[in-house]
């Protein structure tokens, strides 16, 4: 596994270093990539199958200057992450981001399909585009940008296939990715990024239109919540994160709109997470929200 973290990550990683440990079951490496400036910081997460690098290792590739419009550390992050095959540490790696939390144990089994080949995560997240938050937010622009890739690499964009995040990368994948795409056209990982700055569509795209792995789907291994109204639904509804492991290895609350609520925990009971969210009025007046606009629908016009 790789994750590439950085200092104001560091309480979300020691929470993934801890879930990992507790649940890996086949004694999987996980490397931890972080600046230079932030290794002595992250040394004390590292351990028996636990390494914290430099992402120095892969300076040649990393940018100091904005990309398709983003910072330099959020594309550094996913440099790291489709060059890390070249350091020849893995020949596949699971790539988990910082805020991922572990819930049941894990295998080799569970991310290759044999000994050669791993699974690959590729779905269109239609239901993503029925949510009306989502599809505001981020679902036209995304589809526009990943239709830019597929179209650019020659593959058929009737059907989109791919990910947001947490799958495998297979070394002959990236290795043919940038022998046969990126070098003849003279581009580095930052020009893709600046084409379209979508690090797993560049490697699911060319994974189905290179053809030089067999390809094994399955659905995602961690349930990620995009946004607070997803993580919602399942607290009103009960789920807990026994219910997720039955379905996933891990989960994610996603820090970029979690983030100024603190760690927003997976396993804090229904009341307390709800209450991280919304005071009880704020509670009760949603709830009346939604019945209201549920009776409304059923039976007729507001009055």
């Amino acid at each position: 596994m790789v994750c590439k973290s950085y200092s104001g990550d560091l309480e979300y990683a020691q929470r993934m270093v801890k879930s990992f440990n507790e649940f890996n079951t086949d004694s999987i490496q996980l490397f931890l990539v972080v600046p230079e400036s932030d290794r002595v910081l992250f040394a004390p997460l590292g351990g028996n199958q636990v390494r914290v690098l430099s992402e120095n290792l892969l300076g040649a590739h990393l940018v100091d200057r904005q990309v398709h419009g983003m910072r330099p550390g959020y594309i550094n992050q996913e440099i790291v992450k489709l060059s890390f095959w070249e350091l020849e540490l893995a020949e596949n790696y699971f790539c988990v981001d910082s805020d991922a939390e572990f819930v049941r144990p894990f295998s080799l089994s569970d991310f290759m399909f044999d000994a050669k080949s791993p699974y690959s995560v590729l779905v269109q997240d239609l239901e993503l585009a029925v949510e009306p938050e989502y599809y505001n937010q981020y679902w036209i622009s995304r589809e526009s940008e990943l239709k830019k890739i597929a179209d650019l690499v020659g593959l058929d964009t009737r059907v989109v296939l791919t990910c947001h995040g947490h799958t495998v990368f297979s070394r002959v994948v990236l290795a043919s990715f940038v022998s046969d795409f990126l070098e003849p056209r003279g581009w580095s990982y930052a020009d893709a990024l600046e084409f379209s700055p979508y690090e797993f569509t560049w490697y699911n795209m060319w994974l189905q239109k290179s053809g030089v792995i067999e390809i094994h789907p399955r659905e995602p291994w961690i349930k990620v919540f995009h946004n607070q109204s997803q993580h919602m639904e399942y607290l009103l509804r009960g789920i807990t994160l026994s219910d997720i492991a039955r379905g996933y290895l891990g989960v994610v609350v996603n820090s970029n709109y979690s983030r100024g609520l603190g760690v927003v925990n997976a396993d804090a009971s229904q009341t307390e997470s709800i209450s991280t969210y919304l005071s009880y009025p704020q509670i009760i007046a949603s709830l009346g929200h939604k019945v209201r606009s549920t009776l409304v629908r059923h039976f007729g016009k507001d009055k």
